[in-house]
């Protein structure tokens, strides 16, 4: 498996005769979203380069090979310098494993990976191209690793206009469940239908995708409570880290730069010992209250203390709602009230307006063990109404060692919280005088990880399932089981 950085406690250097010195094709990915139609498009263009890295120096006497040339920038027809935060002239610690062994059912993968859950049966809480996804990300791994694509069951939930649109995810499905029309808040944001029908048609696992219910704490909860598992990370994690509010404190608290904001210099009482123990950070209400602005008049004095212009943000918003730009003192009450009645009763702060700034993330994955991983990056500066238009995989605007930087951040973070599964850290960079800050965290599987599944040659969904239902490792989801990372 091709991956970023980051590795956790239980890694080990593995076995084998020593680092790959093969040849490996990379792929340049750009996933264009359309937010009229929700169509998706993928591209790939195909490049060589020499080998992976690791971020250790490769000693040439060793029999490894040395450094590749330096190419220049250029990611068509030449060997590309830099991959989405490190640089291709170091060499990835990869263990070859031969492919002598044979699973037939999820119980012998369990066994044989050191896993401790069967999952047989999983409930898709969600609808359109996120259900097709997630169907095919899953059998076809099903059918790489057990020759048999339904070796696990897909329940899903269907509305009567899914129903009138003949929508392809129904007929992929093993069983549907019809729930009401409407809103969201009728079907697949409805936390209690969600467990209703899970407990009803008895899966062991759910999967909320993104969007509708797949951001709400309670879901994981309550699902936990009924001894049925959430394939994303738990109700804590996904608060501390979803929440725009916590997570910056968060973030302040490692230590990760932050624009200036109405919580600015706000950190917890925590230390790495603490997570050498096995204990997660969690942010206090008390602490929480003080990043937050309790109505138009206090975000007015925030915005003062912080400079014009600003950001007037509402900590549960996303897709575009719950954000204004603030230039002046003169529409501030006016933009203030626009954002409380796009998300009714969500927390609202202040940040500082980045201007010419690269919106770029960190794609993490991590598991129950302690352990998290980045694979590589990619830039959503292209956007409209502040959604994400086009995702350009990997990350190259920034140089090579700061990318790095935000990838060891973007992994502290995630075992600072005992992150499990697929989450995104977002960035802001500035390509000027090259820096970079903390904007938040996305605790779910993003629309446009294809980019990632590209270059980083991982199926994501499989991944999700393997270390949050599986209960395996990091360093044993493989595309393919011939390699594991180290």
């Amino acid at each position: 498996m091709a991956s970023g950085y980051g590795s956790g406690p239980g890694s080990g250097s593995g076995s084998g005769s020593g680092p790959n010195k093969e040849a490996c094709e990379d792929k340049v990915a750009t996933f264009m979203l359309d937010s009229d139609s929700d169509s998706l498009a993928s591209h790939s263009r195909n490049s060589s380069i020499a080998s992976m890295t690791s971020f250790d120096n490769i000693d040439a006497a060793s029999g490894s090979p040395g450094p590749l040339p330096d190419v220049g920038r250029s990611m068509s027809g030449e060997e590309i310098k830099r991959m989405s935060g490190y640089r291709l002239n170091r060499l990835s610690h990869r263990t070859h494993i031969p492919k002598d062994f044979t699973v037939a059912t999820p119980e012998e993968y369990v066994r044989r990976f050191g896993g401790n859950k069967v999952i047989n049966k999983v409930l898709i809480a969600n609808n359109g191209i996120a259900a097709v996804k997630c169907m095919r990300s899953i059998r076809r791994w099903s059918y790489e690793m057990f020759k048999n694509e339904r070796a696990i069951k897909f329940v899903v939930m269907v509305t009567p206009e899914d129903l009138r649109a003949n929508a392809e995810y129904i007929k992929m499905a093993d069983q549907y469940i019809p729930v009401p029309g409407g809103t969201n808040n009728n079907n697949y944001a409805n936390v209690d239908l969600i467990v209703d029908i899970a407990r009803r048609t008895q899966v062991q696992a759910v999967w909320a995708g993104w969007g509708h219910a797949s951001e709400n704490p309670k879901l994981p909860e309550i699902l936990h409570k009924n001894n049925i598992i959430f394939i994303g990370p738990p109700a804590e994690a996904m608060w501390a880290l979803g929440d725009k509010i916590a997570s910056s404190i968060v973030a302040q608290t490692a230590n990760v730069p932050t624009l200036p904001w109405s919580g600015s210099g706000l950190t917890v009482d925590w230390n790495e010992d603490q997570l050498q123990a096995g204990r997660h950070i969690t942010v206090p209400d008390s602490t929480y209250q003080q990043g937050c602005v309790k109505d138009a008049d206090d975000g007015l004095n925030a915005a003062r203390k912080i400079g014009f212009p600003v950001m007037i943000k509402a900590s549960e918003g996303g897709g575009g709602k719950g954000i204004r730009k603030a230039e002046s003192e003169i529409d501030f009450h006016n933009l203030f009230r626009q954002v409380e009645s796009e998300v009714p009763g969500s927390p609202v702060f202040i940040m500082k307006l980045a201007k010419k700034a690269r919106h770029l993330e960190v794609q993490l994955l991590a598991d129950i063990y302690g352990n998290a991983i980045s694979l590589f990056g990619r830039d959503c500066s292209i956007q409209r109404r502040h959604q994400k238009i086009i995702e350009e995989a990997p990350a190259t605007i920034s140089e090579p060692e700061l990318f790095e930087q935000m990838e060891k951040c973007a992994v502290k973070l995630a075992k600072m919280v005992g992150y499990i599964s697929a989450g995104t850290v977002e960035y802001l960079y500035n390509a000027k005088d090259e820096t970079f800050n903390f904007l938040e965290l996305n605790p779910r599987l993003q629309v446009e990880h294809p980019c990632t599944e590209m270059v980083a040659d991982v199926n994501l969904p499989a991944a999700q399932l393997q270390v949050c239902a599986l209960y395996c490792s990091v360093h044993q989801v493989s595309p393919n089981v011939e390699f594991v990372v180290s």
